[in-house]
C-alpha cells in the first residue's frame, strides 16, 4: 500500500488533517475535490512531502489505502443551507475505487442523517459493498482552529460515531494515532449533531455579544470593559467579543434548509450577525458626519479584510459587504492587509494601500476590521485622522469602538 490514509478534500478541514497525519508519521495521500481554500507555504509543503505526504489527482489510488477521510467543503447554498455537491461528487469518486475492509470517515459539516442517508447509499451503490459489513463507515466532526497555535490535533479530543460499534472502533483506532483522546458517540447522528451544536454555539454567542455592542453604544457604556469584568466570573460565563460580522467556513445551521425542524435561536442569531456589516457602515457614516464630513466622497481605509486574524482566508468575510455598502454611499474605499495582495468586491478591484501609515493619515476614516498581529494600533491611532475599531484592540481612548 502506498499510504495508510487518503484525505479527500484539501481545504480548511482536510489540509489540517493531512498535516497532523504526516506529523504523526502516517503516509498520506491528498486528493483535491475542487478549488479549495487550503494553502501551504513552500517550506510547509517541503516538510510534508519529506514526511510522507503525496498529492494525487489519480482517483484509482484512493482504493489502495486503509482509511479514507472525506473533507470536501460544504459551503452555503442558494437556499441558505449546506451545498453538498462537492461532497457527493467526492463520495462517487471514492465509491468507484472502494475496497473491502476500508474505513471511510466523513469530517465535512453536514446535517444530522447525512452520513447514513446520503453518503452510505452513494458508497454502496458505487462500490457494490455493504457499509458495516464490507467496509467501516463513521462520522467525526472536524475540530480545527485556523491560526490558533495553542490548539493542535494532538491535544484536541476527537469525537467518533460509527454506523456499527465495529465501525466506531475502527475509526477510533485511526484517530488514536493523531490525538491523545478519542470520545465515542452513540452513533452517526449523535456525532453529526455534535458538529451542529458546536457550530451553532459559536454563532449564537457571537450574536448575543453583537447585540450587546449595539445596546452599549446606545447607552454610552463601554462593552469591552463589561466583557473584561464579566470574564473574571469563574463559572457560567465564557467570553465572546463583538465584531463587524461573522466569517469563516462554519455555517450556522437551523435545519430548515435541510428539510428539518427549525432552530429559532440559530435563525435569530443569523439575522443579528448578518446585520453587523450594515451597522458598521452606519456607525462609519455617523462618525464622518460628527466630524463635518459626508460619506459621499470620503476616503475610507479598511484594515484587515480576512475573516480571521493572521490568515489569508477570505471565506465569508464581512469586509466584502462593508466595502460594497460604503461604495454605495459614495465613499472611496481602499484597503490594507498584509495577507491579501489583491482584493475585489463583486468583480470590482479595491485599491490596496502600500504604505499603511501614509494611507491612514490620508484617509478621512480608517476602520479596523481585523486585528492582525503586524498592526501597531498605538501608532495607527496617532496617524489616523479618525479610527473606528470594530475589534476593541486599540488602546482605550485612542479610537471609537464598535
Amino acid at each position: 500500500m502506498p499510504a495508510d490514509l487518503a484525505v479527500i478534500g484539501l481545504g480548511p478541514y482536510g489540509l489540517p488533517l493531512a498535516q497532523a497525519a504526516v506529523a504523526a508519521g502516517i503516509p498520506t495521500l491528498g486528493y483535491r475535490t475542487g478549488p479549495e481554500a487550503g494553502s501551504l507555504s513552500p517550506a510547509e509543503l517541503r516538510r510534508m512531502l519529506s514526511g510522507g505526504f503525496r498529492p494525487t489527482t489519480d482517483p484509482a489510488e484512493l482504493g489502495r489505502v486503509r482509511t479514507a477521510v472525506l473533507c470536501a467543503p460544504t459551503p452555503p447554498g442558494a437556499d441558505g443551507g449546506l451545498d453538498l455537491n462537492q461532497l457527493e461528487a467526492a463520495a462517487r469518486t471514492l465509491a468507484g475505487h472502494l475496497r473491502p475492509h476500508t474505513t471511510v470517515i466523513l469530517e465535512s459539516p453536514v446535517y444530522p442523517g447525512t452520513t447514513e442517508g446520503i453518503l452510505r447509499p452513494l458508497l454502496e451503490e458505487g462500490s457494490g459493498l455493504r457499509a458495516g459489513r464490507d467496509f467501516h463507515l463513521a462520522y467525526s466532526p472536524s475540530r480545527v482552529a485556523p491560526g490558533n497555535r495553542d490548539v493542535t490535533p494532538a491535544t484536541t479530543p476527537k469525537v467518533i460515531g460509527g454506523l456499527t460499534p465495529a465501525c466506531t472502533e475502527s475509526a477510533a483506532a485511526f484517530y488514536g494515532r493523531l490525538t491523545d483522546k478519542v470520545v465515542r458517540a452513540r452513533g452517526l447522528r449523535e456525532a453529526e449533531t455534535v458538529q451542529l451544536l458546536e457550530t451553532n454555539y459559536r454563532h449564537v454567542n457571537i450574536a448575543l455579544v453583537n447585540e450587546m455592542a449595539v445596546l452599549c453604544n446606545d447607552l454610552g457604556v463601554d462593552l469591552w470593559d463589561v466583557v473584561r469584568c464579566a470574564e473574571t466570573k469563574p463559572y457560567g460565563f465564557q467570553a465572546f467579543r463583538p465584531g463587524p460580522g461573522v466569517g469563516g467556513h462554519s455555517v450556522p445551521q437551523d435545519l430548515t434548509a435541510g428539510g428539518g425542524r427549525g432552530l429559532r435561536m440559530v435563525e435569530l442569531a443569523r439575522e443579528v450577525n448578518n446585520r453587523m456589516p450594515g451597522y458598521v457602515v452606519q456607525r462609519a457614516a455617523t462618525l464622518l458626519n460628527e466630524h463635518g464630513k459626508s460619506a459621499r466622497g470620503a476616503r475610507v481605509l479598511l484594515l484587515g479584510v480576512t475573516y480571521k486574524p493572521d490568515l489569508a482566508d477570505l471565506q465569508g468575510t464581512p469586509a466584502r459587504e462593508i466595502a460594497l455598502r460604503l461604495r454605495e454611499l459614495g465613499a472611496a474605499v481602499s484597503y490594507h492587509d498584509p495577507y491579501v495582495p489583491s482584493w475585489s468586491v463583486h468583480d470590482h478591484p479595491v485599491p490596496r494601500a502600500d504604505s499603511l501609515y501614509e494611507a491612514a493619515a490620508d484617509a478621512d476614516l480608517t476602520i479596523l476590521l481585523q486585528q492582525h498581529r503586524t498592526y501597531d494600533l498605538q501608532g495607527l491611532s496617532v496617524k489616523a485622522q479618525l479610527l473606528l475599531d470594530t475589534r476593541g484592540a486599540a488602546p482605550t481612548g485612542a479610537a471609537h469602538r464598535l
